[in-house]
């Protein structure tokens, strides 16, 4: 996966889950699973669940690093976690941790007061997304019955952000300069980027050093039972989307009895085998058919942005700007991979289909200003590009740490080849950003069999949208078969990457109503989709 999935709860805060365990039990580090590491890792997590539940968390005023300006509901703490599980007492890291306590006020009547229902932790994905800003989320009208009932929990997973943070360059040595995005790329273009990945490979071993095999979703898995324990839950409720998808599902086959309620938002394939290698061939795959469906929008409404009447003429203007910056860039700034990266957004979100359609309609009419907005935000910003870096670390350490990937490059340039024969837009794209990992220094582990049994889990939620690109339904289809008992709920035709409390209101009753009384579907839902964008304000088609 390329990108975190974020909430976008009432358009004005982004965020790009039954049996009662007896009081006081202590509950142990897992069942054993085929294809876990040994007993030590589960020794080492029944310890560091023990020890976190002994100590919780002290949780005080949050840094501005943490959260920039918190309001004084939200607290901040941290949680010790073992580096590596099979050795408990070794080397600890410390996951920062955010926390808004439930209010118990019920939004409706202010004078009834609501049952806790204890924390709510949430995951937006990556690899390489923090959380820590989730507990603001209560001020959103619509999600303030949950805040009502629960502990809003945010995090930053290891090696996110300040819990023990990854890199492998320096951030002040991004490229802020233009760069190409061949969509056929020549042999001299391949050399290069073999290069690249095999620099930045190299780079993540020498910034890490030898602990960067235990950057893994398993331990991601384990973590979370930690924090589960720290924060003085028996049971867990947890949303996770995207990435967070997997390793909550890896959570609920390893602690199948510690789930209280999962909402697993835009669900990745966890398919052993497609993790990760087949995942991201199968995400370009999506890519392309999303981006025909922006190009159709755009195409619809040729009177507010004068790019053409059908996706090919569309296709086109897209063609021609490309060139065109392939040959000056924009402002200096911006060329082929910068306009790559700014439509990329297209195919997570069509609340972005607007701002792109516009902005290649002004380049194209002679003005560059918003493209360059868009291509260059926070690109000048110190602190954003370090955490940027950061996040391109941990989820190249994760992705790579997962699972095997071909480490012959004939296998790379022959299937993504193939691919981009029919799918150009985010191909080679997607390829180059995962190039790393055909040469990674790290071992690379077995993925888990994600599976659970009847009866093994309470019901899990798994919400997607039928066109998402970044996870592919498919995916969410492989989820529901593997993990028994779980509802899937679809919205259609559409195509937003995560949609718990976004803008369908079918998905969102069914998304409240099992967080807030456990109640699920009798059978899979579907949904309408919801409404698409609507265009900015019709300029004229003029001169292209």
């Amino acid at each position: 996966m390329r990108a975190a999935a974020l909430y976008s709860a009432a358009g004005t805060l982004l965020l790009t889950t039954l049996a009662a365990a007896p009081a006081g039990h202590t509950l142990d580090a897992g069942r054993a699973v085929p294809g876990v590491p040994g007993a030590a890792e589960a020794r080492g997590t029944a310890v560091a669940v023990a020890r976190a539940r002994a100590r919780g968390i002290d949780f005080g005023a949050c840094s501005r690093a943490d959260i920039p300006a918190a309001p004084g509901t939200v607290r901040c703490g941290t949680v010790s976690v073992p580096l590596d599980y099979a050795h408990p007492d070794g080397a600890q890291i410390k996951l920062t941790v955010s926390r808004a306590e439930a209010t118990r006020k019920d939004p409706r009547d202010s004078k009834r007061r609501v049952p806790r229902q204890g924390a709510l932790v949430y995951n937006p994905g990556g690899p390489g997304a923090s959380s820590m800003i989730f507990p603001l989320i209560g001020n959103v009208p619509q999600w303030k019955q949950v805040a009502a009932a629960y502990d809003l929990v945010g995090y930053a997973p290891r090696g996110v952000g300040r819990s023990a943070p990854l890199s492998c360059e320096d951030p002040r040595r991004l490229a802020t300069t233009p760069s190409a995005a061949p969509v056929h790329p020549s042999e001299a273009y391949k050399r290069e980027r073999i290069a690249r990945a095999k620099a930045y490979a190299r780079g993540c071993a020498r910034r890490s050093g030898s602990g960067l095999r235990h950057y893994t979703s398993l331990n991601n898995a384990r973590d979370l039972d930690v924090l589960r324990a720290a924060l003085g839950e028996d049971r867990l409720t947890f949303v996770g989307a995207s990435y967070g998808t997997y390793f909550g599902a890896l959570y609920a086959t390893m602690f199948p009895s510690h789930v209280r309620r999962m909402v697993l938002d835009a669900p990745v394939n966890p398919d052993p085998q497609n993790i990760w290698y087949r995942s991201n061939l199968d995400q370009s795959a999506a890519f392309e058919q999303r981006w025909t469906d922006f190009k159709d929008w755009v195409a619809r409404h040729d009177d507010a942005y004068g790019l053409g009447n059908t996706a090919g003429k569309v296709q086109r203007g897209y063609d021609t700007a490309r060139e065109r910056l392939a040959r000056k860039a924009a402002d200096g700034k911006v060329g082929p991979g910068q306009l790559q990266a700014t439509f990329l957004s297209a195919g997570y979100y069509d609340d972005d289909w607007p701002s792109r359609a516009a902005a290649l309609s002004a380049y194209l009419k002679g003005d560059p200003k918003p493209l360059v907005r868009l291509a260059t935000a926070g690109a000048q910003d110190p602190a954003a590009r370090a955490a940027a870096e950061n996040s391109d670390a941990v989820y190249t350490a994760v992705e790579c740490n997962d699972a095997p990937w071909p480490t012959d490059w004939r296998t790379w340039d022959r299937d993504n080849t193939r691919l981009a024969r029919v799918a150009p837009f985010e191909t080679w794209d997607n390829a180059w950003l995962n190039l790393p990992c055909a040469y990674w220094p790290a071992p690379r582990q077995k993925p888990l069999d994600v599976r659970t049994g009847p009866g093994e889990l309470p019901p899990v939620l798994i919400l997607a949208a039928e066109r998402d690109a970044a996870a592919p339904y498919t995916g969410a289809l492989e989820m529901n078969r593997r993990l028994a008992g779980s509802v899937l709920v679809t919205e259609r035709d559409a195509g937003t990457h995560g949609i718990a409390g976004g803008a369908n209101a079918c998905v969102n009753g069914r998304f409240w109503a099992y967080l807030l009384d456990g109640r699920v579907p009798g059978r899979h839902a579907s949904c309408a989709p919801h409404q698409e964008p609507r265009p900015a304000t019709p300029a004229g088609k003029g001169t292209r």
